[in-house]
């Protein structure tokens, strides 16, 4: 059973983080209730607003929540404030030496990179933040063209949906392609898997 820990912060991106939410919830439904345990976390308690209004209660706050195998960072305006909070930066740079894997969704990228996770590898983010993410990490090659990379520990979709694809990317990693291809069929989810593959 690995713990899937999926950071929610105020304005973030719904389906950045209900994507990849629903992806690992099904697939462990399918797998009779195995294979990932599946939360939300925030930086302090209380009421998340995400994009458009929509209010979520997080499971664990930063310090409460257990120690995840795969740590899943979202993006959406939000990601901007938390850039100028050092507090949750320390806290993903924490984690992510004993995470299995670190993904993130969108402009979610931006705060790996500003973790210094992602020096020096391919990555993705959300199209009109492709400058942004070359300039707080240079050293990063920036793919424009491939809705997710895989670089092993460290892995980043493109916008919004393409979180759905990496995430059913993990479970084909993890737990083999037929059991992410049995997890799209039942969302009835048309899956790109358009060249994540490690670089």
């Amino acid at each position: 059973m690995r713990t899937v820990s999926i950071l929610i912060f105020d304005d973030v991106e719904v389906l950045d983080f209900a994507g990849p939410f629903e992806v690992f919830s099904v697939t462990r439904e399918l797998a009779g209730n195995g294979l990932f345990d599946v939360h939300t976390v925030a930086p302090a308690p209380g009421t998340i607003r995400a994009r458009n209004g929509l209010k979520i209660v997080p499971d664990f706050t930063l310090e409460s929540t257990p120690a995840p195998h795969l740590l899943v960072v979202p993006g959406g305006n939000g990601t901007r404030a938390l850039l100028n909070q050092p507090g949750v930066i320390d806290w993903i740079r924490r984690k992510a030496p004993t995470a299995e894997l670190i993904a993130s969704v969108c402009t979610g990228s931006l705060l790996l990179a500003k973790a210094g996770l992602l020096a020096g590898q391919p990555a993705t983010t959300h199209y009109q933040c492709f400058d942004l993410l070359r300039e707080l990490e240079p050293t990063a090659t920036v793919r424009e063209d491939v809705r997710f990379t895989d670089h092993g520990r460290v892995l980043t979709a493109a916008g919004i949906s393409a979180g759905i694809d990496l995430s059913l990317h993990i479970v084909a990693r993890l737990h083999g392609a037929e059991i992410a291809q049995q997890t799209a069929h039942y969302m009835e989810y048309h899956w790109t898997n358009d060249g994540g593959l490690r670089r």
